[in-house]
């Protein structure tokens, strides 16, 4: 038998993940494929960078924590095509990552736009962390 969780633990260890990385977040586009893990060192060239809202992600539901507010950028750092994103502390410590894709390509986050341009403005269109071990 696969271990299950209740819907309520699900929201938890969710509502965790942002407690943990804190009001202060900071979302980096990156291009390429993203690293193996969270561990390993990071890759590609940063296109963007975008401080996210205080309260970035919603509160956990049906296992689920989506973006909260507006998470976008007004001048995007470097020329490419976005492949992948880091979602870090404050302090830098990388947290989160996976890919980007452009909306409706299925990525783990949906930017209107995979190809970025020095100064262009971009916004993620999508964004949702989804908790494993559904009981029934």
């Amino acid at each position: 038998m696969a271990v299950t969780l209740s819907e309520v633990v699900r929201n938890a260890r969710l509502d965790a993940i942002e407690t943990t990385i804190g009001t202060s977040a900071v979302l980096l586009i990156r291009t390429g494929a993203p690293p193996s893990n969270v561990a390993s060192a990071s890759t590609g060239t940063v296109l963007a960078t975008c401080n996210l809202p205080s309260d970035w992600l919603a509160a956990a539901s049906s296992g689920a924590k989506a973006k909260s507010g507006t998470w976008e950028d007004t001048s995007a750092d470097a020329t490419g095509t976005a492949g992948h994103f880091e979602i870090t502390s404050s302090g830098g410590t990388d947290h989160i990552r996976g890919t980007v894709t452009a909306t409706g390509g299925g990525g783990d986050m949906t930017v209107d736009s995979t190809s970025f341009t020095s100064g262009q403005a971009f916004t993620v269109t999508s964004f949702t962390l989804t908790d494993g071990n559904a009981g029934s």
